[in-house]
């Protein structure tokens, strides 16, 4: 992509507006938490404590809306404690402008270092280097200092007694996780339909078994309805498509087609339906026309052989996941709830965890680290740049800079774009407001909450969106704490924008563009789902529990290369970068062939044989010959060297040799791997001829 282009998709996708669906009641409780601050210390004390203890307030509420599947209560009190810290040791530094500027860098790269967590992480990290430099201005000595850090903190505690007092949909997100792995589950059953070969994406089963993730102190009240059916959904994912694909499925075209078309129609009116029961903690109502549709008639069935059998096990599922969904039963009772209890550390016991997640980011090849270098370097020099310029509030350089800096390419120049284009319009109308009606401390910190209240509310449709209200809120409260106001519109508009170029020239000149790392994914990819297919193909050779657990280790680790795979590349999509080593056609074939690869391996995974069953032993000298190859054509991709499959063809020989080749659907999945394998080859190849020949072989 050219950097015009790459530009206009930033312009774009900066000033976007999402419609999505809006939380009010949550916004009406951040909000209130932000009022009840502002409103107690207007009352106890003075303005500058009101500004100092709403920035608590509203920086941990806005922390609580972040994705994360800990208690809302513990992210605002985590928040607020930070925010807090950072206003008091900024505080007691910024005498000394050299020590302020070491206690700024090393703070904003700890804070950069914080994306290794997660995002979430990051932006509340990246939220107390903003806080630092702005709460610094308002203590005049180190006692007030530390009662402005009290009171910030006391902000996050207000927020996180509101949401213990007033909880708005307790386990909201994560019935939505679950609901929407069902429902997306349920539309990849429609689109097999269509097309028997469709692609599902990995993202709502990581979502639902991040969600299903909780602390111990979780576990003991959690619905017991939000495990089950996710271990069912695991299933009767490779169940649908094992009935729809023609090669190991129902025929291609005839009444067995027919069949398969008005079990996928079933499967997703019954998952559906168990999709609104578990979001809405209603009972299910399933259509009894697809229940019908579900029966399998022991005489008059139309299907045969493997497709039947799926269809039986795709029926037991969607059964099991009615009774699960509309009863509540625990996982125990579930005969395929998955693996057992997924248990998250607690926030005391994640210390050692998040140390551990940075030290493995201190590389020089590390998106990560490059992030924590950039904003270091940035938050300094741009307190640097705003302190010289004589237009006071110089803060506004760094803090721009600092918020809408984010580990890629792409979401650091859309919001910088964003921020700018919001802040236009949210200082100019909180600026209008103020010199037209001049209001006093009450009115203005009413005023402060109603943008809060808009911020919170319109949060989720775009960062320009809630970026407006931001800055009438920052305008408003710095009003009210009595900042003057004369200079707002036309300094505080240059130093965002000043903010924002700084941000974007840091990352031109210190990149972590992902378009280099393409090879490296693909190959990563190739491994994961290497091993994924030789382990589901050695379980009909070794049909035992231990095989079947290789077989979901190995999975797990298939689907994080698969979203770690799709992830790089739509970055890769909108930098103004080339490859020269993989372009976007090669990228996308090469994605097709993998996808082709774990596809087939699904689709064996579906007739996995149950403990004791007759070994298949030509399946063993498969799976080897299949986990060696792929894992050297994972060194030769990173190479740039073709791959060679020549094991897995001599495997698959000797198999097709053998008097007694075992099960026949076993069989075909090996083809079906073979092909997937050598469509990667063309995909990759180094030599137009490799191509020609290829195109020729499928034509």
């Amino acid at each position: 992509m050219t950097w015009l282009r790459a530009l206009r998709e930033v312009v774009r996708s900066g000033l976007t507006v999402e419609r999505t669906r809006l939380e009010p009641l949550i916004a009406l409780r951040a909000a209130a938490g932000v009022a009840i601050v502002i409103g107690l210390a207007l009352w106890l004390d003075s303005p500058a404590y009101a500004a100092s203890a709403a920035f608590g307030a509203f920086s941990a509420g806005s922390s609580t809306f972040q994705r994360s599947w800990r208690p809302r209560k513990v992210i605002a009190l985590a928040a607020g404690a930070g925010l807090g810290i950072s206003t008091f040791v900024g505080y007691v530094a910024s005498g000394h402008t050299a020590t302020f500027l070491l206690l700024l860098a090393a703070w904003a790269f700890l804070a950069g270092m914080a994306w290794a967590v997660g995002s979430t992480a990051g932006i509340v990290a990246t939220t107390t280097v903003g806080i630092m430099m702005v709460t610094v201005t308002l203590p005049t000595s180190v006692q007030g200092a530390l009662e402005h850090a009290g009171v910030i903190a006391f902000g996050g505690l207000v927020q996180a007694t509101l949401i213990l007092l007033f909880p708005i949909r307790r386990w909201g997100a994560h019935r939505d996780a679950l609901a929407d792995a069902l429902a997306a589950m349920a539309d990849y059953a429609r689109r097999l339909r269509h097309d028997p070969t469709a692609a599902f994406g990995p993202e709502p089963m990581m979502t639902a078994r991040s969600a299903a993730a909780v602390t111990p102190s979780q576990a003991r009240t959690r619905p017991s309805v939000l495990h089950g059916p996710r271990g069912l959904a695991e299933h009767i994912r490779p169940a649908v498509a094992a009935v729809a694909d023609p090669r190991v499925g129902a025929a291609a075209e005839g009444p067995e087609r027919d069949r398969a078309r008005e079990l996928l129609n079933a499967a997703a009116d019954v998952l559906d339906a168990a999709a609104r029961s578990i979001r809405h903690g209603t009972p299910v109502e399933a259509p009894a026309e697809a229940m019908e549709a579900l029966l399998i008639d022991e005489g008059d069935e139309v299907l045969t052989g493997p497709a039947r059998q799926a269809a039986i096990t795709l029926a037991d599922l969607l059964i099991e996941v009615l009774d699960t969904a509309d009863s509540g039963m625990s996982h125990h009772e579930s005969a395929f709830a998955g693996e057992a209890q997924l248990i998250r550390p607690t926030m005391f016991r994640l210390v050692p965890v998040v140390l551990g997640a940075m030290r493995r980011e201190l590389h020089r090849d590390s998106r990560v680290l490059r992030h924590a270098v950039r904003l270091a370097a940035v938050a300094a020099l741009g307190y640097l740049l705003g302190t010289a310029l004589p237009l006071g509030h110089g803060y506004w350089v760094p803090v721009t800079s600092v918020m809408v800096m984010r580990p890629d390419f792409h979401q650091t120049y859309a919001r910088a774009v964003a921020r700018f284009t919001g802040t236009l319009v949210g200082v100019g109308l909180a600026t209008a407001v103020v010199q037209v009606a001049h209001p006093g401390a009450y009115v203005s910190g009413g005023l402060a909450v109603v943008s809060a209240a808009l911020m919170y509310l319109l949060m989720r449709t775009g960062y320009v969106a809630s970026q407006s209200f931001a800055a009438a809120y920052v305008v408003l409260l710095l009003g009210m704490a009595g900042e003057a106001l004369q200079q707002t519109v036309r300094d505080r508009l240059l130093l965002t924008l000043l903010g924002g170029v700084l941000a974007m020239l840091a990352y031109v000149l210190l990149p972590a563009w992902e378009t280099p790392q393409l090879l490296d994914r693909l190959a990563d990819y190739l491994t994961a789902n290497g091993r994924y297919a030789a382990a589901v193909v050695r379980s009909f050779a070794e049909p035992d529990d231990r095989r079947l657990a290789d077989v979901r280790h190995t999975l797990l680790a298939s689907r994080d290369a698969n979203a770690t795979w799709d992830e790089s590349l739509r970055r890769a999509k909108q930098e103004p970068v080339r490859h020269r080593g993989l372009n976007r056609r090669e990228a996308e074939e090469a994605q097709a062939a993998l996808e082709s690869l774990g596809r087939a391996a699904m689709l064996l995974e579906t007739h996995l044989p149950e403990h004791g069953a007759r070994p298949v032993r030509e399946a063993a000298r498969f799976a080897d010959a299949l986990e060696a190859d792929t894992a050297q054509a994972a060194r030769a991709v990173r190479e740039r060297r073709n791959p060679d499959w020549r094991r897995v063809e001599d495997a698959l020989d000797a198999w097709e040799g053998a008097g007694d080749g075992g099960d026949p659907v076993v069989r075909r999945g090996a083809e079906l791997l073979l092909g997937a394998l050598e469509e990667l080859a063309a995909a990759v190849a180094r030599t137009p001829l490799e191509r020609d020949v290829e195109s020729s072989r499928e034509q």
